[in-house]
This record gives C-alpha cells, structure tokens and sequence, in this order.
C-alpha cells in the first residue's frame, strides 16, 4: 500500500543530513526533472522581486528565497519531519514505536512540486515551491512532472492511496487510486464538506495507514479496514470513499 500526502507550506528549519543527494530520492528516474526545478529555483532567488511574484511571497517572507538560494547546500531531514502543519502534527511521526515507523517510512510518500515524489525517509533541506507556482521560462508544473511522474505513480504494485490536494493530485494522477473526501454531519442528519479540520483527519487516517499491520488490496478491504477502526467511512461503489465526521 502505498499512501500519498500533500506537502505543506511550511517547513521545520534546520537538519544534521547531508546536503541533498537528488539520484538518491525515492524514485531516482525523476532525477532530470528534480535538476531542472532545483537550477531554477536557485537561480531565480538571485532576483528577490521577481521570486517573490513567481512564488506569491510578500517582502516578509524574504526567508524563503533564501532557503531556495541555498537547496543544493543546506542541511536535510527526512520528509516526514521536515513538513509541517495540521496534517503532520496529526500524522505525529514522533510517537511512533520503531516498528510503526518502519512501515510508515514504506507505506508513506509525500506528492511535491519541487521533487515530485518524495519517500517518507527521504532527506531534503527546506524549501518554497507550490503546485500552483509557475517559474520564469519554464512550462507549468504540470506539464513537467505528469510526463515523468505519472509512469511511475502508475507503476506502483499495490493498493495506492491519494491523500494530495487537488493542485497536486493534478501534477499527476494515479488511474484507480483510492481518493477520501471527508463530511461532518450534524445532529439532524444534514452534511457539509469539512475544511477548516480536513487536514487533521486525514493526518490521522494516513498515521492509520502507516502502522496497521493490515495490508488491505482494494477500496472494499481498505473500508473494511477504516471501519474496524471505529471509522465512519461509506463507498459509493467506485474508487473514492467519504469518511463521515461529527460537526464540532
């Protein structure tokens, strides 16, 4: 099972890795691809004005360009520490037992604009770069990574997973994929689509995913699974399953 997540915004400082080692990501076939975005982020933070309109940034976020400046040189950590936010806290991948965090670091890949896909152990340093970026005199994000990326989401051997949002879900697409949309329902039956807290919940379905001992094969054996778990998750029939909240 192979579970993808979105990366986040914001990312944790610092790290004692060695400087990035771009073949040795997960998935080294995406190295051209991963060279060409990394050349041109660097050399695109020599402009400050022009990085911060390619990357949406105001004058108070001036750290990050520096971070961008300094990719082939600053220190890494693995993925799963290096992001940040709701979904991670959630995730909380430092409380997992050593075997947890074992099959989480198989089980778990994060979807990126700058790498495309990145191993849950995988050390990267810090950086900017969002789905939605488009970066001076190159194509679209999109149209650099589905080509290179696609064939190898599609190639995976198991059950996949896809918890990205939809700006990076489009980078490139996994046929078949199991997809989760989450609802709170109130107490007179009525739904809503979940926003503000949609990121919590799917950090806690993907630690789920990460430590169970379980390897479920398709979406009827992954319900099956969410729902011994206490989980109130319905299928429609199709590849996507609703994972249905109390509101508050």
């Amino acid at each position: 099972m192979l579970v993808l997540l979105p990366p986040s915004e914001t990312k944790a400082p610092g790290g004692d890795g060695p400087p990035l080692d771009l073949p040795g990501l997960t998935a080294p076939e995406l190295t051209p691809v991963r060279t060409e975005l990394v050349g041109a982020l660097a050399t695109l933070a020599g402009d400050v004005p022009a990085a911060r309109a390619a990357l949406g940034l105001s004058p108070a976020q001036d750290a990050e360009i520096a971070r961008n400046a300094a990719l082939r040189t600053a220190p890494t950590m693995p993925a799963l520490q290096r992001y940040t936010g709701v979904l991670y806290d959630a995730l909380d991948v430092g409380s997992l037992t050593r075997a947890q965090r074992e099959r989480a670091d198989r089980r778990l890949a994060v979807g990126s604009a700058l790498f495309g896909l990145v191993g849950a152990g995988d050390r990267i340093p810090a950086y900017r770069l969002s789905a939605g970026s488009a970066l001076p005199g190159l194509p679209t994000l999109r149209s650099l990574w589905k080509p290179a990326l696609g064939p190898v989401l599609a190639g995976f051997d198991g059950l996949v997973v896809d918890l990205r949002s939809g700006s990076y879900a489009a980078l490139a697409p996994v046929p078949g994929a199991v997809t989760v949309s989450v609802l709170s329902e109130r107490a007179d039956g009525t739904r809503a689509v979940v926003s503000h807290f949609n990121k919590a919940h799917k950090g806690r379905l993907a630690r789920l995913l990460a430590t169970t001992t379980a390897e479920p094969g398709d979406v009827v054996r992954l319900r099956a699974l969410l729902r011994r778990a206490g989980l109130h998750v319905e299928h429609d029939g199709g590849p996507s399953l609703t994972l249905v909240v109390p509101a508050g």
